[in-house]
């Protein structure tokens, strides 16, 4: 299973732990233009509730999709301003 979406970039924290997924997520959406979507690819189970709830109270971002794909898994943020 994944997602299809126009990938602008893929960001690896795997084996990064909370909150380095969100920090460096946040990071890289700062350096993509409005429109380009986030593909984070991470090990850390945590990384689901904590990029959800990231991107449900910040302004200019959308998560489209998230995929768990065995002990991976795939976020997909969109930068919306």
């Amino acid at each position: 299973m994944s997602a299809e979406f126009d990938i602008s970039q893929t960001l690896d924290v795997k084996g990064a732990s909370c909150p380095m997924p969100v920090v460096k997520t946040k990071q890289a959406i700062d350096d993509l233009e409005a429109g380009e979507v986030l593909e984070v690819v991470a090990t850390d189970s945590g990384s689901m509730s904590d990029l959800d709830g990231w991107a449900a109270g910040t302004d200019g971002v959308e998560l489209l999709d998230q995929v768990e794909d065995g002990d991976v898994y795939k976020h997909y943020v969109e930068k919306t301003a």
